[in-house]
């Protein structure tokens, strides 16, 4: 993590660096010192993010900026290669998911066990922190998970990304009784439907804009699915088709996509005394109609990456609660041109979910 110290490694550690707009190139990154309670991980399945492919584009995401020279890369597993002097958890060669924040666990947020809000996180890939596609890695051994025996390095990385939907059910108290809409059928609401699935929601509806990622909620267990347009007048006449296509009260809505049109469609489709969290962040600001939503005391929350979920995303993948496996659609190596490639497959939409490197 961090600018990094000299590598002690006789084989030279190499990463993909975003360099600018466009711009990706794999050269040498120097790993910092392996502390004592650090492990030195060397990585074999990483995913690509939305996030990334936004700052590929256009060099930030949010609030956040790369000014300089950045690892990308944050869903991630690998092989334990060499532990620290305090780390008794772990051993050499064991398979590890990683989880890719690093919180402070000093401040008032991280005392309360809301780590995922520290204002110090280092997050891998997030400005100015380094990500993990790389040979290796460096870090922490209490945020590297052991890999049940049947659950792959892939899998593995896929945590990172249903860690997302689980956090999201978690908040929004979803049950055996909750009936469940999901807007949006890109990677995190298709993770977002399997993670409700597993926390015993009864019925879900996911809708989009696209016929083949709805066909694909619909093999990944959705309920039933409607195709929605971007067009904001249509709000209404779609909000009619997706109660019908619930057939009872929708008790909590997931907007996955974080737009003016999929939130003002969420608050409108929501029962009275439901809830809506807001999971996407595709418009940084939203025009939405909240007083309406107000009136039928329908409760707004925000998730924010996620906290505590590797263990249950784990368990779920282990048990065969949840398979992920479908949602990865792509998968290339760690040459330049793969490296190019990948990153293009995935800004491309069209068929690919997620987009797997295997080192």
């Amino acid at each position: 993590m961090g600018k990094g110290g000299k590598s002690n490694e006789v084989e030279e550690n190499m990463a993909a660096w975003l360099l600018g707009v466009n711009t990706l190139k794999i050269q040498p990154f120097n790993l910092p010192p392996l502390g004592p309670h650090d492990v030195r991980v060397r990585m074999k399945a990483v995913g690509i993010c939305g996030s990334d492919v936004h700052y590929l584009k256009t060099l930030r995401c949010a609030d956040f900026v790369v000014k300089e020279p950045m690892v990308i890369g944050h869903e991630c597993a690998g092989i334990i290669e060499e532990v620290g002097s305090e780390v008794k958890t772990l051993v050499r060669g064991d398979r590890v998911a990683l989880e890719p924040g690093i919180s402070c666990w000093r401040c008032d947020l991280c005392k309360e066990g809301r780590y995922n809000l520290c204002p110090e996180m280092k997050f891998f890939a997030t400005p100015p922190v380094h990500g993990s596609l790389a040979n290796q890695v460096v870090h922490p051994a209490d945020l590297c998970f052991k890999l049940p025996d049947n659950v792959s390095l892939e899998e593995g990385a896929m945590c990172e990304p249903l860690s997302v939907g689980v956090h999201a059910c978690r908040r929004a108290n979803v049950g055996p009784e909750t009936n469940i809409l999901v807007l949006g059928a890109g990677p995190i609401g298709l993770v977002t439907l399997l993670a409700a699935r597993a926390f015993g929601a009864p019925r879900i509806v996911i809708v989009d804009v696209d016929d083949y990622r709805l066909s694909v909620a619909k093999k990944l267990g959705a309920d039933d699915i409607v195709k929605v347009s971007t067009n904001i007048q249509d709000v209404a006449a779609e909000i009619e088709n997706i109660q019908k296509a619930m057939g009872a009260g929708i008790d909590v809505s997931f907007d996955c996509a974080g737009f003016n049109k999929t939130m003002s469609t969420a608050l409108g489709a929501t029962r009275p005394g439901g809830k809506v969290c807001l999971v996407g962040m595709g418009h940084h600001e939203m025009t939405v109609p909240l007083t309406p939503a107000a009136a039928r005391e329908v409760d707004v929350i925000g998730i924010f990456r996620y906290k505590n979920t590797w263990p249950l995303c784990l368990e779920f993948l282990r048990s065969g609660k949840i398979d992920v496996k479908p949602l990865i659609t792509h998968r290339f190596g760690f040459s330049q041109k793969e490296v190019e490639e990948a990153f293009e497959t995935s800004a491309g939409g069209g068929d690919a979910i997620k987009v797997m490197f295997n080192l």
